[in-house]
């Protein structure tokens, strides 16, 4: 395998690792040599990479983020076929460990001064695409007043209900507040 094809193969595997060690072992638990360990690479290879624990965490979070922005849309090429099936969609990505990953680097970020810019532009960055993607699939017209506000608000839900399910399995709920704002969705839209 050619050298620039290994150094990617390598980045993408120190991504992948930092996201499930962030939503398995927290900040505190998810150090460089762990995540290194954890992809199968030396420290030394993580930290050329990436030279800082924040530069690695945040660039695990966006990387997963826009993989899965990307899976999200390819689910959906036409559109929104089925909003209820979008609404679905849209909140399975905050009840995975994407989701738990990114909360624990919010929750560090609120104590570490030097991490909190960027998990703030991260996540300002990641919210407006989710936001984007979200328009897109439901067909929104966001020129329409309130339009705008509703998706946000779905979002926004979308986030509570990925925090009600970090301790306990919230499905059969959260299936049905779904399948609620799926309704409150089309007359909103229509």
């Amino acid at each position: 395998m050619p050298k620039q094809d290994r150094s990617r193969a390598t980045r993408q595997r120190l991504l992948e690792a930092a996201v499930a060690c962030l939503a398995e072992h927290g900040w505190a638990g998810s150090t460089v040599s762990v995540v290194a360990e954890r992809a199968g690479v030396s420290r030394g290879a993580a930290q050329h990479h990436f030279p800082t624990r924040e530069d690695l965490f945040t660039a695990a979070v966006e990387y997963v983020a826009e993989e899965r922005s990307t899976a999200l849309r390819a689910l959906f090429p036409e559109g929104a076929a089925d909003r209820r099936a979008v609404i679905a969609a849209l909140v399975d990505l905050y009840t995975g460990p994407l989701f738990r990953a990114a909360l624990h680097l919010w929750v560090a970020a609120s104590n570490e001064d030097q991490l909190r810019p960027r998990v703030t532009e991260l996540e300002a960055h990641v919210g407006r695409e989710a936001h984007r993607i979200a328009v897109d699939l439901l067909g929104a017209d966001e020129s329409v007043p309130g339009v705008r506000e509703t998706v946000q608000g779905l979002l926004d839900m979308a986030r509570g209900l990925g925090l009600a399910n970090l301790l306990t399995d919230d499905t059969g709920r959260r299936d049905r507040v779904v399948a609620q704002w799926a309704v409150l969705l089309d007359e909103a839209l229509a």
